[in-house]
């Protein structure tokens, strides 16, 4: 079960369950919203996390057919930094001699 994400805790949201395309297609929509809102929200019977992706996003996909086998992954991650951490000044270097 996922901690409330809103505390900085570390959580975990984790579901796996079988869908029909039209069923993924709305929470991929879903999703994108989220994404573009800058709050993704996800929950089952088990757990809930609440996401808040903000500044540049990495996106990886892949995709791959083996021996009738398909998958496609998508990743979206970025890195979440308290206000303090991102206003910090660059360090100074100096080189002696």
């Amino acid at each position: 079960m996922a901690k409330d994400d809103k505390t900085g805790d570390d959580a975990r949201f984790r579901h796996d369950s079988l869908q029909d395309r039209k069923t993924i297609k709305g929470l991929v929509d879903a999703i994108g919203k989220g994404l573009a809102k800058g709050e993704l929200s996800l929950s089952d019977d088990e757990g809930e996390i609440v996401l808040n992706p903000e500044g540049l996003l990495t996106l990886r996909i892949r995709a791959e057919r083996n021996d009738g086998q398909c998958k496609v992954d998508f990743r979206v991650s970025w890195t979440e930094r308290d206000d303090d951490l991102q206003q910090k000044a660059a360090p100074k270097v100096k080189a002696r001699g």
